[in-house]
């Protein structure tokens, strides 16, 4: 045996230890986990159930075999869709099954992978097992047996031998302990003793009654269940007596079809006709679950006990799981009569229900003996219960429709004001107060139960009373808290005191409390406590501190002295005040309760110390304090890893995954069975630093993983905080191919070969470039000489520019000289022409006409003379080059006065200068100015000399 499956021996014989002496409750109901064939995807029968050593639940399904791990139903088909009606394990994991023509094994690989080995295929005689089906799978040591109705299969050390009965046909075969049997049809039950079907003695008793189970019971007897002929006990030597008990005509009735084992020498046995009865080793009914209670169908199949002691159920149509290992036993209203559960009292040997519905009531016998309660309306109670107390021996019931008492199941109304809400016995009296609907109402005992009277002064709804002193109190609606003093006598109010100074503004006020000798008013903003020093409310800080999400919670319920209820809004949690010590608070062994009652209206009834009753939305859960030892929980197992990067694809041996399949999906699961789920923790180690939040998702999507090594670590908790070790696997994301050892080593030899290459390649780029260096400096030198000169040239051309300038200047001068000289010839011939005019004779005549015309013929030939303007226009082009080639060629309308005129405005000459020059009036200059810019078509704000220059 290894370590692994000595350890799970060791923990099992401490689970059945632990759980040893427990009964199960003989009130109320299990808790049925229902698991359709729309969840497990599967044919509706499920012939045989099996649990594995790791607490995995098998099912021998018609469509093959089902596995269940706790979070996931998988089913794995028979290789020639064979139905299978029987299942069982051994010490070694391997799954036997056998069905329909078809026997052999499973056997679990690593992450969920499962591998079938028919052993059927070895069968020489095919065609009758082909009719034949394995309806039980017994396993003792080494020899596993195939049974069917004709014969059974024997499998050892890999071969397979048959047993037969002597010519007769079987029924079932049976093991008890370390001992087979067989029942023989029409000889009986036999034993199977050194290979040989031994008749048991007295198996005539038992013959043609159909033996359907048979148990281990106490001083070594065995306990044998029939299909309709009920119980029978054997004795170690084979005598068989019947076993009658209270539970004799249900199994005869509903025909007996399988039994097991439970804790506490306490037998489970499926009917074909009425689910499952429990009963002791009393031979007393101790549970009764059926459809009408629970169960999917009534037609129970199979049965087997999982680690937890919880009960599977292989029905006709589905398979259930039975919590009868829980502390948390229900009375579920599944007709809806009952309505929610306001208020409970356990009253003169009976338990009374206050409902939205009405009061109902049914006989109490306590947890110890076995009892279907059967609730009943009591008459004229239509309506809602608010409250039920016990006032001096008086069953008081709080209505909608006023307050009554109950006297020989008949209800007697002592008072019509509406609402009656809460029940408050006032210390050291005969008087109760009563809070209703339109205020508080005042009710002694003395001499009887009664109603006294409405106290005036308040008409709102009182919905909670606390006396602070012997005439103080303090009452409470949802709104506001008020304190009330009473007169001596309580007949009347002395005041009514709205108090609200300190408490959070809009806040709802749930009720008044005392918790641990305090009187604290739960808000939705927490506790708060009264200070009478300064007459207003404080938060309540240290507790609320230490409350944690329960500290606005709005009720609170005492237990004990110092244990107390705390209820928000369905979500319970009981809480402990040790003496000196830091509170205790367990908040979630109720989590299944949660959703399950009305809020505001939650109710819990401490019937004892061991026994508490949470009042539903569809009748009311039972809580057995001492029931059961709280269990280790089995560390969560990796069900699966896929690679999910396109398909999803299974990972089983390899977990070396490559880099470009780095997208996985790691499903875990731990095989805990519970009305509340598990939940997972985990942490990627390589990937991430912390443990991820508790969750129920019981599976992890890593995606884009770097390469790298990683370990998965898991762990899971119950819902009552028990947690469990870690699970860890390890695998690796390989390094992309580009970094592979081979192409790092192809890296290195490149990067040798490149350093070699380069090295060369540098040298040789040296010597270029020194090369291009020298040339470099060469050239450098040769434009360094070329730019010298070139500056030396520039500053040639601009002396010789300088020179031309000059020269130009000269030259202007010259012209403009020149063109003075002909002005002042000009203006010489025009004064001589003048003076000729006025010239005497010596005789004092003037000149005649003759001798005139002749002296101005000289002038004008004179004023014509064109040698002059030729010797000005050769200097002029000396000086202006090209300035007249230009202006004919732009221009070709110009003549050669136009010509004239613009050499001479282009020397700057004023009009007058140019007047003689032209031989011309001033105005007629003008008028030529103004020809000459029509020809030039300048534009009116351009100025004519300074266009001429431009040229």
């Amino acid at each position: 045996m290894s370590i692994k499956s000595g350890f799970i021996g060791f923990f099992l014989l401490f689970i059945s230890v632990s759980i040893l002496g427990q009964n199960i409750p003989r009130v109320g109901t299990p808790f049925v986990q229902q698991y359709t064939k729309s969840m497990y995807a599967a044919g509706n029968q499920n012939w045989g159930l099996a649990i594995s050593h790791d607490g995995f639940v098998y099912a021998a399904n018609t469509e093959g075999l089902l596995v269940f791990d706790g979070q996931e139903w998988k089913l794995f088909p028979m290789k020639n869709h064979a139905s299978l009606r029987s299942v069982n394990i051994d010490k070694e994991g391997r799954v036997f099954v056998g069905g329909s023509g078809e026997f052999g094994y499973w056997t679990r690989g690593s992450y969920g992978k499962m591998n079938y080995t028919s052993l059927s295929d070895s069968i020489k005689d095919k065609e009758t097992l082909r009719n034949d089906d394995i309806w039980r799978i017994l396993i003792q040591e080494d020899q596993v047996f195939f049974h069917s109705f004709s014969k059974s299969y024997r499998y050892q050390k890999g071969s397979i031998d048959l047993l037969r009965a002597q010519g007769e046909p079987f029924l079932f075969g049976h093991q008890v302990g370390y001992n087979l049997y067989f029942e023989q049809i029409p000889s009986g039950l036999h034993r199977l003793s050194n290979n040989r079907l031994e008749r048991i003695p007295d198996a005539a008793k038992l013959q043609g009654m159909n033996i359907l189970s048979m148990l281990p019971f106490h001083d070594h007897q065995t306990l044998i269940a029939t299909a309709n002929h009920g119980l029978f006990l054997m004795s170690p030597t084979g005598s068989i007596k019947p076993f009658p008990t209270a539970a004799d005509d249900a199994l005869k009735r509903y025909q007996i079809n399988n039994g097991v084992k439970l804790f506490a020498d306490q037998y489970a046995f499926g009917t074909i006709q009425n689910g499952v009865y429990i009963v002791n080793k009393s031979g007393e009914i101790v549970q009764h679950i059926s459809k009408n209670n629970g169960l999917q169908n009534n037609t129970v199949l199979s049965l087997a006990v999982d680690k937890q002691s919880n009960l599977w159920v292989g029905l006709d149509n589905g398979i259930d799981r039975i919590d009868i290992n829980s502390p948390l036993y229900y009375y579920s209203d599944f007709t809806g009569n009952i309505g929610t559960v306001y208020s409970s009292i356990l009253f003169n040997n009976k338990i009374y229900l206050g409902t939205n519905q009405g009061l109902f009531v049914s006989d109490w016998k306590g947890v110890s003996s076995y009892n279907s309660l059967k609730f009943q309306l009591i008459p004229n109670s239509q309506g809602q219960v608010w409250q039920l107390a016990n006032i001096a021996g008086k069953l008081v019931i709080g209505h909608n429709n006023g307050t009554f008492i109950l006297e020989d199941q008949v209800l007697k109304k002592i008072s019509s004001v509406t609402g009656a809400w809460k029940f408050l016995p006032v210390a050291n009296s005969n008087y109760w107060l009563q809070g209703n609907y339109t205020g508080i109402g005042l009710m002694t005992t003395d001499p009887t139960v009664s109603f006294v009277k409405q106290l005036e002064g308040r008409n709102d709804l009182t919905r909670d009373i606390y006396q602070e002193q012997a005439e103080t109190f303090w009452i409470s609606n949802q709104q506001q808290v008020q304190q009330v003093k009473f007169n001596p006598g309580y007949q009347s109010v002395k005041e009514w005191k709205t108090m609200d100074k300190g408490l959070p503004k809009n806040a709802r006020i749930h009720g008044i409390y005392n918790l641990a000798n305090n009187a604290v008013f739960a808000t939705d903003s927490g506790f708060y406590r009264f200070d009478h020093v300064l007459n207003e409310f404080k938060a309540y800080a240290e507790l609320n501190g230490q409350l944690g999400s329960f500290y606005n919670a709005n009720k609170v319920i005492p237990i004990s002295n110092n244990q107390y209820w705390l209820i928000k809004k369905s979500h319970i949690a009981r809480v402990e005040f040790p003496a000196d010590e830091q509170i205790r608070i367990d908040s979630s062994s109720w989590n299944s309760l949660k959703g399950r009652m009305m809020n505001n209206y939650e109710h819990i009834l401490q019937v004892n110390s061991e026994l508490s009753l949470f009042g539903l939305d569809n009748g009311f859960a039972l809580y057995f304090n001492k029931f059961p030892v709280k269990q280790q929980i089995p560390k969560p197992i990796i069900t699966n890893i896929w690679n999910i990067t396109k398909d999803q694809k299974p990972l089983y041996d390899d977990l070396s995954i490559p880099n470009a399949e780095n997208n996985l999906r790691i499903s875990f699961a731990s095989p805990w069975y519970s009305s509340s789920p598990i939940r997972y923790q985990y942490v990627l180690e390589g990937y991430t630093d912390d443990w991820s939040n508790w969750d129920v998702v019981a599976y992890r999507d890593f995606t884009n993983l770097p390469f790298g090594n990683y370990t998965f670590k898991v762990r899971a908790i119950s819902a009552n905080g028990i947690q469990s070790d870690i699970t860890s696997i390890n695998f690796r994301i390989k390094a992309p191919w580009y970094l592979s050892w081979p192409m790092i080593l192809l890296y290195v030899l490149a990067a040798i070969f490149l350093f070699f290459w380069s090295k060369k390649a540098y040298e040789k780029r040296l010597k270029e470039d020194q090369r291009k260096l020298k040339e470099n400096m060469l050239a450098d030198q040769e434009k360094r000489l070329a730019r010298e000169a070139e500056e030396n040239e520039k500053k040639l051309m601009a002396i010789k520019n300088e020179q031309l300038e000059q020269e130009l200047a000269i030259k202007n001068r010259e012209l403009a000289n020149s063109a003075m000289n002909i002005v002042y010839k000009n203006e010489m011939l025009n004064n001589l022409h003048h003076e000729l005019t006025n010239l005497n004779d010596s005789n004092g005549n003037k000149l005649s006409n003759e001798q005139l015309r002749k002296v101005n013929k000289l002038i004008d030939e004179a004023h014509s003379d064109d040698r002059d303007w030729d010797l000005f226009e050769k200097s002029f082009n000396e000086a202006h080059e090209n300035f007249f080639k230009k202006l004919k060629a732009d221009y070709p309308s110009l003549v050669p006065n136009d010509l004239k005129l613009c050499a001479y405005l282009r020397l700057n000459m004023s009009s007058k200068e140019i007047a003689s020059l032209l031989n011309i009036s001033t105005r007629g200059v003008e008028i030529r100015r103004y020809r000459l810019r029509k020809k030039l078509e300048l534009p009116t704000n351009k100025n004519l000399t300074e266009f001429l220059l431009e040229l």
